[in-house]
């Protein structure tokens, strides 16, 4: 729907990279272009989305959360994917496509480390030499998720510059990329980087919004009057939005971190919310919105998850919240801590911490009516890979 030349949603998106980069964008392209609809590739990606991944992934009815807030609320339950979040849908199609392409080695950045898990279990199953790049500050406060890839057989290389967060792990990757381009497959985990990433990305992804159409048709007979997910780089939201772009009687509202919430002058000490209150520039090879300073320097993002820890946003993501086909809103640590602890005690269910976004904005929202009557939230993940944050949280709430 919006995208028309050279990777560009309206004015957003394209390919902002370095001139060595060029020729192995172009190939990705021309590889994902000549693979993507060919018998043998769906049969192999829909072979490990179901018997490896696990998928369809349920619609679940949330009974008692519905009843508090007087409308009907379905999770989409990413979280039971293996490796226990979405992440493994893009994974499993980009190390495929790396094989059809003739590649060897996989590379990959990581936040909240899903993404470095999931790219870690395709290249164990495919047999592809795999690296993980993530930030020092994630690497202790996901270390279990450091553990895993470890695990099977990845090699995570913790970055110690910049913020040590998602920004500087994509970086590291891409220099590694650059260094290693004629074996290597780059695989980015978000509708982030330059064209055909965002692309592709969602496309693997829209796997979730293409099972919610079904399934919500099939318990509701209709489709929803709202979608809500949370989003840092956007692949949960875009893979659950994607679908129902065209379905304008269905609002989609992208929930972005809204960090401490404290009043301050520097947007990066509040949050992590491009879309809300960043500014178009260039981030990671493509134009989008970006948290900069007025002189362009890209500010450091503050979250209490790392995974939405991340100053940009997809340019797709951008271009829907600026024709007003999406809503961005943020809630802060707080309101998603809240949420965390609401939907494990209502419905028996540890949300991710990136997910509990979306899930606090039901509470926000459910006074004004803006969502409707019948609601669907993207689960992105499960919260196993959080509780130690979580723990440390509460210990110092209650000190």
């Amino acid at each position: 729907m919006s995208r028309t030349t050279y990777g560009k949603y309206g004015k957003y998106g394209g390919q902002f990279s370095p001139e060595v980069l060029m020729p192995a964008l172009a190939e990705l392209e021309e590889g994902y272009e000549k693979y993507k609809d060919e018998p043998e590739f769906l049969k192999e990606l829909n072979y490990y989305l179901k018997d490896f991944a696990g998928r369809e992934t349920p619609l679940y009815f949330a009974k008692r959360l519905s009843k508090k807030y007087g409308t009907r609320i379905y999770l989409k339950r990413e979280d039971l994917v293996h490796g226990g979040a979405h992440k493994l849908n893009n994974t499993i199609g980009q190390a495929i496509l790396a094989k059809y392409m003739g590649k060897t080695r996989l590379v990959a950045e990581t936040g909240a480390g899903q993404h470095g898990t999931a790219t870690a279990m395709v290249g164990a199953n495919l047999g592809l030499e795999t690296v993980v790049y993530m930030g020092a500050k994630d690497v202790e406060r996901q270390r279990m998720n450091v553990y895993r890839m470890e695990l099977m057989g990845t090699v995570v290389n913790p970055v110690e510059s910049g913020s040590k967060t998602l920004k500087d792990a994509i970086n590291e990757a891409m220099r590694d990329w650059v260094t290693n381009v004629v074996n290597t497959h780059y695989l980015i985990g978000s509708v982030v980087g330059p064209h055909p990433y965002p692309m592709i990305v969602r496309d693997f992804q829209s796997v979730i919004g293409r099972e919610v159409k079904e399934q919500i048709m099939e318990k509701e007979g209709r489709y929803p009057d709202s979608i809500v997910a949370c989003t840092g780089g956007g692949s949960n939201a875009m893979g659950i939005f994607y679908p129902f772009v065209e379905e304008k009687d269905v609002k989609l509202f992208a929930v972005e971190a809204g960090g401490s919430g404290l009043k301050t002058t520097e947007k990066a000490a509040l949050h992590s919310a491009s879309l809300c209150t960043g500014e178009e520039g260039i981030l990671h090879g493509a134009h989008t919105r970006v948290l900069q300073d007025k002189y362009g320097q890209i500010l450091e993002s503050s979250s209490i998850s790392a995974g939405l820890d991340y100053a940009g946003v997809g340019p797709e993501l951008a271009y829907l919240a600026e024709i007003c086909r999406l809503t961005p809103c943020n809630v802060s640590d707080d309101e998603a801590l809240a949420a965390f602890h609401e939907l494990c005690r209502m419905e028996g269910i540890i949300p991710a911490l990136e997910s509990s976004h979306a899930l606090a904005y039901i509470k926000k929202a459910a006074e004004s009516g803006e969502l409707g009557e019948l609601v669907v939230i993207n689960l992105s993940g499960r919260g196993d890979k959080d509780l130690e944050t979580v723990i440390k949280l509460n210990k110092e709430v209650h000190r």
